[in-house]
């Protein structure tokens, strides 16, 4: 769930009995018991603390960075996190209130007198060291009793993933490609879900990591989710929103991020966006539009943006009140409410014949235009004889070789088999 700069392809998900067991025999020689209060976490720990409903999303990041770190595959990873994350928050979170008293209570006035809600911040370090020995007990449980494979179960998923920080001094993309939706938040009812997102930070990287590590969380515990998944979407980038808001006026974070998330349920992809980053789905060969970008001389943006007060203007190109060039995103504090954090959401029933689906933020869009993405897949399939591995790869390299000086993140999904799609673009391939 990492960004990264390396290609990715991923297929089939589902782990043999015996991966699994070597997996667990691996993990456990190298943590042969829990840690000891004094003994280093194998994580870099946060010196913030976090507020309880940051607790799970947290916590799923970390242990998935570090059983994917020992090459866990994910299924296994995400069930291992599930179960553990499941143990430690049926236990009580108070004990983990360590901040000093004075400090404690700068915080619950500042945060009163802005919020009218009392928020309980809990010690990052000492809750993180619970969790890894809870994590550990459950590796050591399932090493010596296997529960049974189906709960693995996952329909695979081929994607494509790479993503450069190019020639801007930071790299604050992010992207979350989780085609085990419910191995990671215990799902039982038979219905497929994956879940992909691109996030694109600007005035640093804060708000971009956070909705990565958090917006998912909030979709699967929305109380909608299973009836209503286009509303749990957008609830979701509602409600992380609001979670950061609360972090940024803690820690005194000015950043924000656009956000572009595909929801797939069943035969159904949900949508949801905030900002310019954006999903295209092809179909058959023709790229389909799904959505419009939030942009401030988007004349409906532009009437809201003014009917609060606000201002569009040109600087090098439309920006809200002289600053940010999009118009809604998660954050941006001091630009609230003109930015608005109220995502867009669109559904699209699957029929079969869909090539895939892409997400890339606007370093890739605003050089490579929805009309030319298409063809270009389709060469470079072809080329390639069907081989997906270093699609995303090739479409970042270019929107460089066109200009793009921005962060780049590109991520596919395939939605068919890119070997059945180059047999039916190119006769001789099918006869052959």
């Amino acid at each position: 769930m990492m960004t990264s700069a390396t290609p990715k392809e991923r297929g089939p998900l589902a782990p043999s009995a015996e991966a699994a067991q070597s997996f667990l025999d691996s993990f456990l020689q190298e943590f042969p018991g829990p840690l000891s209060p004094e003994a280093m976490l194998p994580w870099k720990v946060p010196g913030a603390p976090l507020s309880q409903g940051e607790v799970e999303g947290e916590l799923m990041a970390l242990a998935l960075g570090l059983l994917s770190s020992r090459n866990a595959v994910l299924p296994l990873a995400c069930s291992l996190t599930h179960e553990a994350v499941t143990q430690l928050l049926q236990a009580d979170l108070s004990v983990f209130r360590q901040l000093p008293k004075q400090e404690k209570a700068e915080q619950e006035e500042e945060e009163e007198e802005e919020d009218g809600v009392h928020v309980s911040l809990l010690d990052a370090e000492s809750l993180q060291r619970c969790f890894f020995n809870k994590l550990w007990e459950v590796c050591s449980q399932w090493q010596k009793q296997m529960p049974a494979p189906s709960t693995w179960a996952s329909r695979p998923w081929l994607t494509s993933i790479h993503a450069i920080r190019n020639t801007r001094r930071k790299m604050e993309d992010r992207h979350v490609s989780l085609p085990t939706f419910n191995q990671l938040f215990g799902f039982c009812d038979q219905v497929d879900r994956a879940y992909f997102a691109v996030f694109d930070g600007h005035g640093g990287v804060d708000a971009a990591s956070y909705a990565a590590v958090h917006l998912h969380v909030n979709v699967a515990r929305h109380p909608e989710v299973i009836r209503d998944p286009a509303e749990a979407l957008r609830a979701g980038f509602k409600q992380t929103d609001e979670m950061f808001l609360q972090k940024a006026r803690r820690e005194k974070l000015h950043s924000g991020t656009t956000g572009v998330c595909a929801f797939l349920v069943g035969r159904t992809i949900h949508m949801a966006w905030l900002g310019d980053s954006q999903v295209m789905l092809v179909q058959q060969g023709r790229a389909l539009v799904l959505m419009e970008p939030h942009k401030p001389e988007r004349p409906d943006e532009k009437e809201r943006i003014e009917a609060l007060g606000g201002f569009v203007s040109y600087m090098d190109c439309w920006r809200v009140n002289g600053t940010l060039a999009v118009s809604r995103a998660i954050g941006d504090a001091f630009q609230k409410p003109y930015i608005s954090g109220e995502a867009d959401v669109a559904s699209h029933e699957l029929t079969g014949t869909e090539d895939y689906l892409l997400l890339a933020c606007d370093g890739f869009f605003d050089s490579v235009p929805h009309e030319e993405v298409a063809g270009l897949v389709r060469d470079l399939l072809v080329q390639s004889e069907g081989s997906a591995l270093h699609i995303a790869e090739e479409l970042v390299a270019a929107a460089r070789e066109r200009g793009s000086r921005d962060n780049i993140t590109v991520l596919v999904v395939f939605l068919r088999d890119p070997q059945e799609l180059v047999k039916d673009w190119i006769p001789e391939a099918a006869n052959a």
